[in-house]
């Protein structure tokens, strides 16, 4: 009579496990639906917000002004060929916005594009916490993103309390089998002594420390996410972002040199020397990535410390020769590479019209900078391979005719940094 009793523990396991798995591929079905957060986040959040004008204009609403809805869907995949083909509304939008051409995203379905559509419509910015007002992108990411990892971790203690349950069955049947023939059964051994399960715990702490080691050595010298304090609180949100400051207003070098250059302070008293104090507590309030509140006005007086300057004279501070009692700002430098690495700004800005935020970032939503990209070499091989060059009315590139020629004739339809050059180690490594 025992020996039913198993079958009946057995069927009820195998529907219970049947019931469990359809479950799982019902939530990982709904899981893996079009995010159109995801998507717009993953390509369309350097360049573009859904409520604010950025290197791009605010999305949301886009739908109800553009043409149409294949108007749209072309321009997403390629900009350049609706402008080319002399759509007027195409030229309006590429002359408005400084005739900088939006990167082409053929990969993307139409309906992806509708699912971004239909987030940023969505959208509603998010409520201030009183916490941290630094980059929450990446936090907001943390939160609702991660994908399924959470579906696989549940489906994976589910097949090992299955595996497990399945061998206590086996062993109970066994033992009655072996108890109605009247055979002897052997004494299990406790897992702890089992030399098969001692042999596997090894070979998996072995590997698992070998990942463990090698990932670390791939990391090592890297500092993504590196933030860190800098002499004066300086909010690239309130200056970049509320106010509207161009980048390359502070970081003149972007356009003519290999460095961005860090500003004088002389730049930053272009306009604090009538700006005196931080009025915007109320609607923006300053914070750490720690939760702690800044005083904005105070973070203006280090400035006027370090400048020499006396808002009281409305003068700088001079000794007696008359020369200005001055001293630099010891500004951290964040982003680093190696000294055998070759990086021009002025190439990637002026010439492939890179914006800045898809390097650095929302930039122009962080309170305190800290390094968004790995720069790596991995991380700027697969930029160059599959980012489009800005071809269209770039002089830079006129070279390339037969390029020119086939997008022309219509035998290609965009050319990657890597086609003209973009992987060839001398490109960033003499």
């Amino acid at each position: 009579m025992r020996i039913p009793q198993c079958r009946v523990h057995i069927r009820v396991l195998t529907v219970f496990l049947f019931a469990t798995l359809l479950s799982l591929f019902a939530i990982n079905t709904s899981a893996q639906e079009i995010n159109g957060e995801a998507l717009f986040k993953a390509n369309c959040a350097s360049c573009h917000h859904p409520t604010k004008d950025g290197t791009g204009p605010a999305l949301k609403g886009v739908d109800g002004r553009v043409p149409s809805q294949e108007w749209l869907y072309k321009w997403v995949k390629n900009s350049a060929a609706v402008i080319a083909s002399g759509d007027s509304y195409a030229n309006d939008i590429y002359k408005k916005w400084n005739k900088t051409a939006m990167t082409a995203f053929q990969s993307l379905k139409n309906e992806e594009i509708d699912a971004i559509v239909e987030y940023v419509n969505s959208y509603s910015p998010p409520k201030p916490t009183g916490g941290g007002g630094g980059d929450t992108t990446d936090t907001e990411a943390t939160q609702n993103g991660g994908g399924s990892t959470w579906l696989y971790a549940l489906l994976t203690l589910v097949l090992l309390l299955a595996a497990f349950v399945l061998s206590q069955v086996n062993k109970m049947l066994n033992k009655n089998a072996n108890d109605k023939l009247g055979l002897p059964t052997k004494k299990a051994i406790p897992f702890y002594r089992n030399k098969v399960y001692i042999a596997l715990a090894a070979v998996l702490c072995f590997i698992g420390m070998g990942v463990y080691l090698s990932k670390g050595g791939v990391d090592m010298g890297r500092q993504k996410d590196y933030m860190p304090e800098q002499p004066i609180f300086y909010s690239h949100k309130v200056h970049a972002g509320i106010n509207k400051i161009n980048c390359q207003y502070c970081h003149s070098g972007a356009e003519k040199s290999k460095h961005a250059m860090v500003p004088s302070t002389n730049v930053c008293m272009n306009c604090h020397k009538q700006i005196n104090e931080y009025t915007g507590d109320k609607e923006h309030p300053l914070y750490t990535a720690e939760g702690e509140k800044v005083n904005g006005t105070k973070e203006i007086q280090k400035l006027y410390k370090y400048a020499g300057w006396n808002p009281e004279k409305k003068d700088y501070n001079r000794d007696a020769e008359g020369n200005i009692l001055a001293t630099a700002i010891p500004w951290v430098k964040i982003h680093n590479l190696p000294d055998h690495v070759y990086f021009n700004h002025s190439l990637h800005v002026v010439s492939g019209k890179v914006a800045c935020q898809q390097c650095h970032g929302n930039i122009e939503q962080m309170d305190e900078v800290k390094q968004h990209s790995e720069l790596s070499m991995g991380w700027c091989i697969n930029c160059h391979r599959e980012t489009d060059v800005q071809f269209a009315d770039n002089h830079y590139y006129s070279i390339f005719e037969k390029y020119h020629q086939e997008i022309k004739d219509g035998t290609r339809e965009s050319v990657k940094v890597s086609d003209i050059g973009g992987l060839e180690c001398q490109k960033c490594h003499y």
